[in-house]
């Protein structure tokens, strides 16, 4: 962790691509905020953030919940959830999004991921896909009982991975009352077939790898991690997927934190591999709306996703035109388009 915390913050100032890329630096905010414009400090009529934790399965889960302008817990309000990236955390894209809904009358919530994060859970860094499932469930079980939810009016919003785990999640939890996707990552078939499909002929080999590490750790307890090693300038620029580049550059340099790293256990992969966040789409009878850049070399994830919801009259995908996966992260122009569909979707199922 100390080699992680030490990279963040000598990259956190960088500047990147044509000019500087909208971010804030993490030890300068009293809430460890990374997005632009995040919140400094509570003030009345403003949008406030309240730090909480909650306990999931024995898991001490750390959360951010955000209040809208004027909030009062005597009314009533709508409530969404947002689930972060693969790798992310709470303070990065999960909280721009919360902070932007939650100034249109939304009580929002982001959580760390168990075992991620600030959030509680042994080894560090597990990630399977019934560990992020069970965390949505958790957000809406902890947003359900907040002061002034009214829990019939529960949305759902995914980003990236958070936005797969977020479909398997609203196939069989209805409390959600639509759901949302930004960027939508199906972290299983990635990690089953390689992104855009690439690493076909290696699974059976990666298969093996990745249960002689769970053997490892039942035997001597050494955890092996996966995606654990620190790349250069050079060698971020030769990856051949443009998600992948601009990953590390928000991730490692721009939108730097602490607490966020692309490593999980190696052990994971029993579970990831098996499993795939658009199986039994026709489960989603909700409201559902797709949102995800044009440009981004992941938009074939969203396309098959959406194509597979049949069990829902209510579906509506919208491609930001010019962007990439990243960029619906953190560039204000393809920021604001993404909200402007979210706003318009939770209004009408939500309201």
């Amino acid at each position: 962790m100390y080699s992680l915390i030490k990279t963040a913050a000598v990259l956190l100032s960088v500047n990147l691509m044509s000019g500087e890329l909208l971010a804030a630096d993490y030890r300068q905010n009293p809430f460890t905020l990374v997005y632009e414009g995040a919140i400094t400090q509570n003030q009345p009529g403003k949008v406030n953030i309240r730090t909480v934790h909650y306990d999931l399965n024995g898991i001490r889960i750390a959360a951010n919940v955000y209040t809208p302008p004027g909030y009062m817990s005597s009314k009533s309000y709508p409530a969404i959830v947002i689930a972060h990236p693969n790798g992310g955390v709470k303070e990065q894209v999960a909280g721009l999004y919360a902070h932007r809904l939650a100034e249109q009358g939304y009580i929002t919530i982001a959580a760390d991921a168990a075992y991620q994060g600030a959030s509680g859970g042994e080894p560090r860094n597990i990630d399977k896909p019934a560990n992020r499932i069970e965390d949505i469930h958790g957000m809406a079980d902890f947003i359900s009982t907040f002061a002034g939810v009214n829990s019939r009016r529960i949305g759902l919003l995914g980003i990236c991975g958070g936005g797969g785990y977020a479909l398997k999640a609203a196939q069989t939890d209805k409390r959600f009352v639509s759901i949302a996707t930004l960027s939508m990552f199906n972290s299983g078939r990635v990690r089953r077939n390689g992104y855009m499909e690439s690493a076909l002929d290696t699974v059976h080999q990666r298969l093996k790898s990745a249960s002689d590490a769970r053997q490892r750790e039942v035997i001597s307890g050494e955890v092996t991690y996966a995606a654990n090693t620190q790349l250069t300038d050079e060698q971020i620029a030769a990856l051949p997927f443009e998600l992948y580049r601009q990953g590390f550059e928000y991730y490692w340099k721009s939108h730097a934190h602490p607490n966020s790293t692309f490593r999980y256990t190696e052990s994971s992969l029993l579970s990831l591999m098996n499993f795939d966040a658009a199986t039994n789409m026709d489960l989603i009878n909700q409201p559902l709306l797709m949102v995800a850049g044009g440009k981004a070399d992941s938009l074939y994830m969203t396309k098959d996703a959406f194509e597979l919801a049949t069990g829902t009259s209510d579906k509506q995908l919208h491609i930001i035109e010019g962007a990439t996966h990243i960029e619906t992260y953190w560039q204000p122009a393809y920021v604001e388009e993404a909200l402007e569909q979210f706003m318009s979707f939770y209004e009408k199922t939500l309201n």
